[in-house]
């Protein structure tokens, strides 16, 4: 997989508690997924993390309901932002142990992200609406 420079990345914004919980996810998974374990702990590391009541409602979360264009295909995708556990593609519930999926935590909409697919391809994702639970 190719990597994309944090320079040119997006500002994401996470909750404090959500990113103490991911960063343990991917330091767990190092063994098994090391390159969406080390690509999901650089985007905790870059994010601006705030308390849990002050992310703001545009912001993908945990549980946030996403819809995002590929731009390069054109292709509209909406998916739930989930653990591991809960994953199940064909009912839309990506998890954040994906490379797209660790791409769409923290931003916005209206922000976009050169994020690699799972073939290692640079995709420019396009945030068009979160809905977050809760």
């Amino acid at each position: 997989m190719t990597s994309t420079k944090a320079a040119v990345r997006p500002p994401i914004t996470l909750a404090e508690s959500e990113a103490d919980t991911l960063a343990d996810l991917a330091l767990a998974m190092q063994g098994r997924q090391p390159e969406v374990s080390r690509l999901l702990l650089e985007e905790i590391d870059r994010a601006r993390t705030v308390p849990a009541g002050r992310v703001p409602r545009d912001v993908v979360t945990m549980g946030s309901t996403v819809v995002f264009v590929v731009r390069e295909t054109g292709e509209r995708r909406t998916i739930t932002l989930v653990y591991p556990g809960e994953a199940d593609i064909s009912q839309g519930r990506l998890s954040i142990l994906t490379p797209v999926g660790a791409g769409l935590l923290g931003l916005r909409v209206g922000q976009e992200i050169s994020w690699p697919d799972r073939s290692g391809e640079d995709r420019l994702l396009a945030i068009e609406s979160v809905d977050r639970p809760g």
